[in-house]
């Protein structure tokens, strides 16, 4: 595994190695994170949902979305990957991510993918989600 710099709030893609190395990083007293859409949750409030043996455990460490959008928890659907979903999926996808994601949990962070172009240089398209129901001094 390379720099634990996602325990700390950073983007998902700053951590390496397996979701196993991944999930035995993560002890009780860490945050719990999970990303959707490319922003990155702080789930921890939730996490008699997320935390280690909860039902929604697997969504945590990694960019779900698919998962959210077919409401699966099957380790082919836990992936950023949106390719091929239906327009149900996909309003589902809106739907969960404002009313439940952007709703209940602080945004910490962005992946790479949502902030950096396949190259590797700067996404100049992108523009950070609101959340005005959270005071800055919340999210850090």
């Amino acid at each position: 595994m390379t720099s634990p710099s996602f325990m700390s709030g950073h983007a998902i893609a700053q951590i390496g190695g397996t979701i196993a190395e991944v999930q035995a990083f993560c002890k009780e007293d860490q945050p719990i994170y999970l990303a959707v859409k490319g922003v990155v949750f702080d789930v921890t409030s939730g996490k008699e949902f997320y935390g280690r043996g909860a039902p929604y455990n697997a969504l945590t460490g990694k960019d779900s979305t698919r998962g959210v959008a077919k409401m699966s928890l099957d380790p082919a659907d836990l992936t950023h990957d949106t390719t091929g979903l239906t327009a149900k999926e996909l309003e589902s996808l809106d739907d969960v991510f404002t009313k439940v994601y952007k709703a209940k949990y602080p945004i910490v962070g962005y992946t790479a993918r949502r902030i950096l172009n396949e190259d590797g240089s700067p996404n100049l398209d992108f523009k950070p989600e609101d959340q005005p129901h959270f005071d800055l001094k919340d999210e850090f």
